[in-house]
């Protein structure tokens, strides 16, 4: 860490949802600005690489149900995500499944080329104890928060 980055740590306040809204605001726009050169949203990057790293394919279904999990987003939302993924190429439909095209595998490797270095200096020089104590800390944070949402919802947590 940096003497300023070790100054801010120093003096900051005990993690909240602001200050992990902030940070998550903070990354993402690093990511969105990356992406926006690409063309796609940071949405429509989660379905592709939901999509690309699934293991097998999946249906479309299967997909919005993946995005919306990961996002706590609409399904319309998740469906808009997909339609333009299939819009602009980088998605196809083979029967009920959706598949990444080659130009939507090279797209995630480009973004993921470009976005390494910005990521390696934003969490560089972390220690390794802070990391996994923030990690345990995140874990139990979106799990109660899923819990929460699935009560206010009427859903099953994580859906």
């Amino acid at each position: 860490m940096t003497t300023t980055d070790t100054a801010t740590a120093a003096t900051a306040a005990p993690a909240d949802a602001r200050m992990l809204g902030l940070a998550h605001y903070a990354a993402r726009g690093v990511l969105e600005h990356v992406l926006a050169r690409h063309g796609v949203t940071f949405v429509q990057q989660l379905a592709l690489r939901t999509a690309a790293t699934a293991g097998e394919p999946l249906t479309g279904d299967e997909l919005v149900a993946r995005i919306r999990a990961a996002l706590k987003t609409s399904p319309a939302e998740a469906r808009a995500a997909l339609d333009a993924l299939r819009a602009k190429d980088l998605l196809l439909a083979d029967g009920p499944r959706l598949l990444p095209t080659d130009a939507g595998r090279a797209l995630l490797a480009t973004a993921t080329a470009e976005i390494a270095p910005l990521s390696a200096r934003v969490w560089g020089g972390i220690p390794a104890d802070d990391l996994a104590a923030a990690g345990r800390v995140l874990a139990l944070v979106a799990e109660r928060a899923d819990r929460e949402l699935a009560a206010l919802t009427g859903t099953a947590p994580g859906s």
